[in-house]
């Protein structure tokens, strides 16, 4: 048995030797291309074939859908004018942040037996600082918190902040009873307790070591105190206005401004009609249209009722 196996490896060998498998390869020297904005990216395409002697050259860029940008001897798209290839290596003329991506070399060989290679490039487009956005309150109290912002968001990596006071520069305090607190990446500088002393200039400078630091422009910050004796007076001032307020209402409720009117009393006057009508004849009386407090001796009788004379006896009150 251990003679057949040294046989068997020899045969191995003398088949791959006569029959050897014919491929495409593909390979990059640099899988991660990182470039600054606005000059030129070198994506690197390696290929070999074993019989092909005109491959087929295709590079694509990935994201949410694949796209050509190299397709039977031309650039498509947003490339044509500022690409161009060297065997299968291409070159983009002044990226923009919109080139960054992962993109793809593809080469085809019909005559070889593995007839399709690919690798596979990612390119990174670095930008320098912006002038970052700075908010700096112009007034505070002393006592309260007080927290300054600073931002780029355009810079690719991100940027780093740090502070200047009276073009002094903020270094990160190591105490644990500092007064203030500086986060260089979100870019907050940020007083616990203001004090008066912590009135200044302040301005922000951002970097990320691909361009010079961009900073923005510099602002004044006061730290006032508060003003107890304005605040006490204005309290006395509300609380004399209430009393004052109160007296008047009170006096005004006593004197009955708040009471609804009474009504005076309405004469009433009446008068009192029949209409007889036995023999055709009509009787009407009517009562003195004066008060009666004004006729004290005046006395009212009214006339006789009697079913037998009258059939119909009607009275109205005015």
């Amino acid at each position: 048995m251990m003679e057949r196996a040294p046989l068997f490896l020899s045969f191995v060998i003398w088949l791959m030797q006569c029959c050897p498998t014919v491929s495409v390869t593909v390979s990059t020297d640099n899988g991660r291309v990182e470039v600054r904005e606005n000059s030129d990216a070198v994506l690197s395409c390696i290929f070999h074939t074993e019989r092909e002697q005109n491959p087929r050259i295709e590079w694509k860029k990935k994201g949410t859908d694949v796209s050509l940008v190299y397709f039977e001897g031309h650039f498509l798209g947003s490339f044509a004018g500022r690409a161009s290839i060297d065997g299968a290596t291409v070159t983009l003329h002044r990226v923009t942040q919109e080139d960054a991506g992962e993109y793809r070399c593809e080469i085809s060989a019909a005559s070889d037996n593995i007839i399709l290679g690919e690798t596979n490039i990612t390119l990174r487009v670095l930008v320098p600082p912006h002038t970052p956005s700075c908010d700096i309150p112009s007034t505070a109290l002393t006592g309260s918190v007080v927290r300054l912002h600073c931002r780029d968001r355009q810079s690719i990596p991100p940027a780093t902040y740090s502070w200047f006071k009276d073009d002094r520069p903020l270094s990160a305090p190591r105490q644990a009873n500092a007064t203030y607190s500086i986060n260089a990446h979100t870019g907050v500088l940020e007083f616990k307790t203001a004090s008066r002393t912590d009135t200044g200039q302040y301005r922000c400078f951002a970097s990320n070591g691909i361009g010079p630091p961009k900073a923005c422009e510099g602002k004044h910050m006061t730290i006032d105190d508060i003003n107890v004796a304005a605040v006490v007076a204005g309290a006395a001032a509300l609380c004399l206005i209430l009393a004052v307020i109160g007296c008047g209402a009170y006096y005004a409720h006593r004197n009955g401004y708040f009471s609804r009117p009474h009504k005076l009393p309405t004469p009433t006057l009446s008068r009192s009609f029949w209409i007889a009508e036995c023999h055709d004849a009509a009787h009407i009386s009517s009562q003195n249209l004066h008060r009666t407090e004004d006729m004290p001796n005046a006395s009212y009788s009214p006339p006789p009722h009697d079913p037998q004379d009258f059939k119909h006896t009607q009275s109205f009150m005015l």
